[in-house]
């Protein structure tokens, strides 16, 4: 009944064929181990901890992990990797979950069952088990850990081990000293470092060349900590801008400036007489900028964001960190006036001259020399006019969390300043708003020494201490084994540091050093492409013509006609005729101090609003959408003030004139209108791209 024949199979198989080890085809689940550096050592960690996600309604996005505090940082370890995005820079330093210690601001329990919260400091008890830890940092970062499902004495001794080692007793017992004494040895870097005689001087310092060694060992006691006057920038006109404390003994103030200025006036060419500007009477103090900037942080960094969104922008007007930043800018531009175009040198007076002055004499250089605004040339100036010339970085900064009272923002106000410059003028400048921002959060970092000390004496003193103490041969170069933050390489790889260089820079280059000179500063006359300027032949120095829509930022409340005017102060004509010359990117910059110019540095203060960067839409995009409305409704003003009504004495208008006048008045209108309709759709729709 059977054939002996094997059966031809009637059914074919698609299945691949079976696999005799299955175990290889598996990939195993990744697993995230924490990194650390030389020297960095685990002081108390805790399990089962929910890192709170902002923007999002329910906790379905929140990670579950490890909470490791070491000498270093706060790491958080989660269970499965969150997606990393592509455009967040790699820190070699930091790892996506990591905050520096030093980078802490306050550390908040909360008590779930009473709702209490408690600020912790160093050497504090905690009389209950925290079912929530709240890092509130300086970079304006709010990061929330829960504790539900984590043992309550291990989440206590971790929270307590991060209020300790954020408080450190002592500048040696921060991390960098013990991380860079364990690299130093495998450095081989030699160079002398010579003795400082200054507290808070460099060694070396310009003079006016007919003042004697004597003559300025004996004026030095007449200032306060003995800081005489400090030359800082020289014009090619002759005029030059220096900076100066105040005097200890107010009898022979007088006498002392006397001498100073009549030096002054002797190195310049034309013997100009000197001008003088106190800062102290014309710039708030370091009091009021702080009390500033923790209104603006503490207005961009709400939780919930929304609830603050009807009244937002009144709020960081009113908060005047704006507003002292038009005041720094508008200071800076009057020197360049005194010395670009009276041809005088400026004396910049401050009561220590290690805070103001700094900030202005900083400032006037990036709009008067365009070396300044290479990448290599404003890490320089930063060397030149902070670090060397004794900015408090450790007092103003707080890294030690023992006074209060002396921190203030200075560096973080200075560079929002810069970024005022480069929003206006894109093209000027070789870095990014990426790179003032990473330079700010390098502050946070304790591994170089850049901002890590009150002045460069210390830095030796401290240092030579901390050889000492690691058993390194006397003679050796610091840096060598405390770095500053310009090699960037230790922090970036080479692909992330491109995005430091402007693409639409037109100056001459980073490179400003050639066979080992640096090259003299000269105005030059060329005229850049229209291409890469995107301007036509009415645009002069960024301000469009009457034909064009929107009209561009005026300066230091100039009027937009630029036609001479009775009265007209030196000062008004000088700004006058230059913002009526083609824009010169390689020449004088001179920036816009108008309320409706100064803007919010969106980058620094919004980057953890989760609502502020939403792509391609948001509160952020419609917040650009509504200034450029306020502009045009102010240059549509503006406009109609010129058609008004004709007076008795006046001949009538015009019918072309009156056409017109009405077109401008509906276009008004018509603007407004759809301002209304934006801030309108602004609120209602902002609960909707808050989960987008």
């Amino acid at each position: 009944m059977f054939s002996g024949k094997p059966m031809k199979p009637t059914f074919k198989c698609y299945l691949p064929p079976a696999q005799n080890d299955v175990k290889n085809n598996i990939e195993p689940p990744v697993k995230l181990e924490p990194k650390f550096l030389p020297g960095e050592i685990i002081v108390n960690e805790v399990n089962f901890v929910r890192k709170c996600i902002v923007g999002t309604d329910s906790s379905q996005s929140d990670l579950w992990g490890r909470l490791i505090c070491t000498n270093f940082k706060v790491s958080f370890i989660p269970q499965e990797p969150p997606p990393k995005q592509k455009s967040q820079l790699s820190h070699l330093l930091l790892g996506q979950q990591d905050i520096s210690l030093t980078c802490l601001d306050q550390v908040v329990t909360v008590n779930d069952t009473r709702g209490k919260k408690k600020v912790l400091g160093s050497n504090q008890k905690l009389k209950f088990n925290p079912m929530e830890l709240i890092l509130y940092c300086k970079d304006l970062r709010v990061i929330r850990f829960c504790f539900d499902e984590a043992g309550p004495e291990s989440a206590k001794k971790v929270c307590l081990a991060i209020a300790h080692y954020s408080h450190p007793a002592d500048l040696h017992l921060l991390f960098g000293f013990e991380y860079q004494g364990l690299r130093y040895h495998q450095s081989k870097d030699v160079l002398l470092w010579f003795s400082l005689n200054s507290f808070s001087l460099p060694e070396y310092i310009v003079v006016p060349v007919s003042l004697t060694d004597q003559e300025l060992k004996q004026l030095s006691s007449s200032f306060n900590d003995g800081r005489v006057p400090l030359w800082c920038w020289n014009h090619r006109n002759g005029s030059s801008l220096v900076r100066m404390a105040g005097q200890t003994e107010p009898l022979a103030q007088r006498k002392t400036e006397l001498k100073i200025f009549t030096a002054i006036t002797k190195s310049h060419p034309q013997r100009r007489e000197v001008t003088f500007t106190d800062l102290d009477r014309n710039l708030p103090n370091i009091q009021e900028i702080q009390s500033a900037f923790i209104k603006a942080r503490q207005i961009c960094t709400l939780d919930p964001f929304e609830e603050s969104e009807e009244r937002w922008l009144s709020s960081i007007e009113n908060s005047r960190w704006l507003e002292y930043i038009r005041m720094f800018l508008k200071v800076s531009a009057e020197t360049v006036y005194n010395l670009d175009g009276k041809n005088a040198s400026v004396v910049l007076l401050e009561e220590e001259d290690r805070d103001l002055n700094c900030v202005v004499s900083s400032l006037v250089q990036l709009m008067l020399d365009p070396r300044y605004r290479s990448l290599n040339g404003f890490q320089s100036l930063v060397q030149k006019e902070w670090v060397m010339a004794g900015h408090r970085f450790l007092d103003r900064c707080n890294h030690l969390k023992k006074n209060d009272n002396k921190e203030s923002p200075l560096f973080t106000l200075f560079l929002d300043c810069v970024w005022q410059l480069t929003n206006q003028y894109p093209a000027a400048f070789e870095f990014t708003e990426a790179y003032l921002t990473v330079l700010s959060d390098s502050m946070w970092i304790p591994l170089f020494s850049t901002f890590l000390f009150n002045s460069s004496k210390q830095c030796t003193q401290l240092l030579q201490d901390f050889a000492k103490s690691k058993a390194i041969p006397p003679g050796e170069n610091h840096a060598a084994f405390f770095p500053p933050v310009w090699k960037w390489s230790q922090q970036f790889s080479t692909r992330d540091q491109t995005l430091f260089n402007n693409p639409m820079y037109v100056g001459k280059g980073a490179a400003c050093v050639q066979n080992g000179e640096v090259k003299t500063f000269q105005r030059t006359k060329k005229a850049f492409s229209s291409t890469v300027r995107i301007s036509s032949t009415s645009q002069r120095n960024g301000v469009k013509g009457e034909e064009e829509t929107l009209q561009r930022r005026a300066s230091l409340g100039l009027k937009a006609e630029f036609s001479p005017v009775k009265d007209e102060s030196p000062s008004e004509r000088f700004f006058r005729d230059w913002f009526s010359r083609p824009a010169d990117q390689q020449g004088v910059l001179i920036p816009y101090v108008l309320p409706s110019h100064v803007v919010l540095w969106k980058l620094f203060f919004l980057r953890w609003v989760p609502e502020a960067c939403i792509p391609h839409g948001g509160p952020a995009t419609v917040y650009h959408k509504v200034s450029l409305l306020v502009d045009e409704i102010e240059t549509l003003q503006n406009k109609l003030r010129q058609y008004k009504g004709p007076s008795p004495h006046s001949t009538p208008k015009r019918p072309s004139a009156m056409t017109l006048e009405g077109e401008l008045a509906d276009r008004v209108s018509q603007v407004i209108s759809e301002l209304v309709a934006v801030r309108a759709g602004w609120l209602a729709g902002f609960s909707s791209c808050a989960v987008q």
